[in-house]
This record gives C-alpha cells, structure tokens and sequence, in this order.
C-alpha cells in the first residue's frame, strides 16, 4: 500500500509543469555592526524581524526568473545585532501549462521550492556571522501571493510580467 502511495505522490511530483533551469544568489549581505560587544557573553536574546518579499518577472520565451528576498534583522535592546539580506534567484520554465497559469504556479510553487535553499544560506551566514543559526519558519507562500495580489487590484493594472 505504501509503495502505491509513494509511487503516486513520485508521479505527482513530476508530472508538475515547471522546470527549474537554475538557482543562484542574486546579491547577499551580512552585518555584523557591533561586534565584538553583540557577542559578548551575557547578551540579551536578540529579537529577529523577518521580511519577505516575492518578485517574478518574464526573461524569455517561456522562462521567467523568479526572486525570493529576505530580510533578516536581529536587535538586542537598541542595537542592531546583525542583518542579512538576501536576495536568491531562479529561472523556470513551464512547459503546456497555459500562460494564464504562469503567474500563480512561479509565485507560489516556485517560492515554495526555492525557499529550503534561501534558508539554509541565511541559517549559514548567521552561523558563520557568529550568531546561533537562524532558521526561518516555513512560509505560507499561497497566502502572501493572494495578499500581494489583492494589494495589486487595488492600484492600477500593471501587466502580469
């Protein structure tokens, strides 16, 4: 039974119409403003603000990039701890789905493979900043597409790449 069902989830999977063609970073950065006082011992527990920001945009016949931008910035009382933006990319291609589609699948579906590797480079560069890794929650990419969507209706139609 349990072959059936991962061999349906297998088929699933990659019957899903999008390609990656590539991932890469776009433009990273990491501060550190107040070491070595920020990694003092006895420091308070910094408080992280995160941000997210999904951007799509069409660069070709059938290919479209896809940013995923992230904005971490940890506190500890009035200072700033550390801050890293990140901005990671990929290319993809969606090969018989119906254009009216595009938008929606490399929004969400898009967003949602790329994010583990964004993740990890920002657990990383916080770790190596000499901070404990900082390991984002998972987003609910669905719900912040429709938010983004529902902010765009609101303001003059713009073209959808």
């Amino acid at each position: 039974m349990s072959d059936q069902m991962s061999n349906g989830a297998e088929q699933q999977a990659s019957s899903l119409p999008m390609h990656v063609l590539a991932q890469y970073v776009k433009d990273l950065s990491f501060e550190n403003p107040n070491a070595p006082q920020s990694l003092l011992p006895n420091q308070p527990q910094p408080q992280v603000n995160i941000g997210v920001d999904v951007q799509g945009q069409k660069v070709g016949d059938d290919i479209y990039e896809l940013t995923l931008n992230l904005r971490c910035e940890a506190r500890q009382g009035e200072s700033v701890a550390f801050l890293v933006e990140l901005a990671y990319g990929a290319l993809f291609q969606f090969p018989g789905l119906p254009e009216e589609h595009h938008r929606p699948v490399l929004m969400i579906e898009g967003a949602r493979m790329i994010f583990p590797f964004a993740r990890a480079i920002v657990s990383s560069a916080t770790r190596e900043g000499g901070f404990p890794p900082l390991m984002i929650n998972p987003i609910d990419f669905a719900e912040l597409y429709h938010r983004q969507s529902g902010q765009q209706a609101e303001q003059p139609q713009q073209p959808p790449f």
